[in-house]
């Protein structure tokens, strides 16, 4: 193993980059929405929109209808063009459509964000099935857990930072447009930084040095570089593991963005705090997620590496912390009465903190399956679950017809714990953790059966 920073750390710090934008870029809309309809909340000096709950549900949700698109395809065409070509382009207009939000909320009011939110949302729809593509070729076996954990960390870091910042701007002389172009910039600002440092794989990177491509090509044991690979469409979606990681990848989707979406709306009109401080609160879990992640990716890769526990008892352990966990708060939160702001706070902390679990659970379980169609199995299970993720705002809308009643909310989060639930229950009958017989080209071998990893034993069990 070379030491030192390699160039494979300079490829997962761009990563988390990457993410940490991306979230910014989805959930700037869920604080500025509340300076929106609201203007005396924040600076008065900018426009207000007339959009009731159920405007709102779809404004919030619409971001998902083109993400979903987006997703199959993404994992086809990052392993034939090339994953750093898709990450830049996306991002690039996605942070492009960021910056002209304010101009066409004014020009076209809600029907005008709607449509450029489903844009942004195709944009965005390549940046997940590309990241598993590049982990795929940059992360060795035993930092899978750790890089997918720092990557991936990115999404929390992005909305911790996204939420704090679009509070403080909303407030400030910039108002609500500022949220905007502060994360629209950012955006920009990336997409030059990869365009120059970013890259595809060890083989294609000309700054490397012969140890740590040696090292990473060795580590994984197979030619990922190949583009001439079929992809084995049936096997996959007739693979028990994989249906594993689509429904505990649904069901997780479910819960974040009910989460993600709403919290900023339960704190001001249950909670009754104003809206920097329900910024600076909505924020909160975001970072503890951030923080327990990274723990768990640690320890994660220290019982697996040290065969203290076999990488599938890691899975389903950190999985149903990941998605058991945040339903137990939730059930709790049901029952917190209106008064009750700091153990509503805790409890919703707790709900998305907790949630760190699932990236050792199914989040990095797709590269264990098969690192050659790692970036298409994460197009077919995010497609999958972000339908959840339009659909879980719009029952929101559906059942909250008074945003300050306790008792609606009770239901919207009695639902989300019993999604939870059958996700952790699901990945924990189905799920495996060797990697699976269609990842290499021939038809020869039943779906299901391991091809072993010389590097890793206990990935057989």
């Amino acid at each position: 193993k070379p030491d030192g920073f390699g160039i494979r750390h300079v490829q997962v710090v761009l990563i988390f980059l990457m993410l940490t934008v991306a979230y910014a870029l989805r959930v700037n809309l869920s604080v500025a929405i509340v300076a929106m309809v609201d203007k005396n909340a924040t600076n008065p000096e900018f426009e207000e929109f007339d959009w009731n709950e159920s405007t709102k549900s779809v404004i919030l949700s619409s971001f998902f209808w083109g993400y979903v698109v987006t997703q199959i395809p993404a994992g086809l065409l990052a392993k034939k063009l090339g994953a750093k070509l898709l990450t830049m382009i996306g991002m690039f207009v996605c942070s492009l459509l960021t910056l002209l939000t304010p101009i066409f909320a004014h020009i076209g009011g809600s029907s005008l964000v709607i449509a450029l939110r489903v844009v942004q949302g195709l944009c965005q729809g390549v940046l997940f099935p590309s990241t598993h593509t590049l982990l795929s070729k940059w992360a060795p076996a035993s930092e899978r857990g750790r890089f997918g954990t720092y990557t991936y960390a990115g999404a929390q870091f992005g909305t911790v930072v996204m939420l704090i910042v679009s509070g403080v701007l909303a407030e400030s002389s910039a108002g609500w447009p500022g949220i905007f172009y502060v994360s629209g910039g950012a955006g920009i600002l990336w997409s030059i930084l990869w365009f120059f440092f970013g890259s595809d794989s060890p083989s294609e990177d000309k700054r490397i040095s012969p140890e740590e491509r040696e090292f990473i090509e060795s580590s994984l044991g197979t030619n990922h570089n190949s583009t001439k690979f079929t992809t084995p469409w049936l096997a996959i979606l007739m693979s028990g593991p994989m249906w594993a990681v689509i429904i505990a990848h649904s069901c997780h989707n479910w819960g974040f963005w009910t989460l993600l979406t709403e919290m900023p709306t339960y704190m001001k009109n249950v909670l009754d705090l104003d809206i920097k401080k329900n910024a600076l609160l909505s924020a909160l879990p975001y970072f503890v997620f951030w923080i327990v992640s990274l723990i768990m990716s640690i320890v994660s890769d220290y019982l697996i590496n040290n065969n203290f526990l076999s990488r599938l008892a890691c899975r389903k352990i950190f999985n149903s912390i990941g998605l058991w966990g945040p339903m137990g708060a939730l059930l709790g939160l049901a029952f917190v009465t209106k008064g009750n702001t700091e153990l509503a706070v805790g409890l919703l902390t707790l709900a998305v903190g907790i949630n760190a679990g699932q990236y050792l659970g199914f989040q990095v379980n797709h590269i264990d399956l098969s690192p050659n169609h790692a970036g298409f199995m994460m197009g077919i299970t995010n497609c999958a679950a972000n339908i959840m993720s339009i659909i879980a705002p719009l029952v929101v809308g559906f059942v909250l017809t008074d945003a300050t009643d306790p008792i609606q909310w009770r239901i919207v989060f009695f639902i989300s714990s019993g999604i939870y639930f059958f996700g952790g229950l699901m990945f924990n009958i189905l799920a495996k953790s060797d990697i699976q017989s269609w990842n290499e080209p021939s038809t020869s071998k039943k779906t299901d059966e391991p091809v072993n990893n010389p590097d890793h034993p206990e990935a057989q069990y």
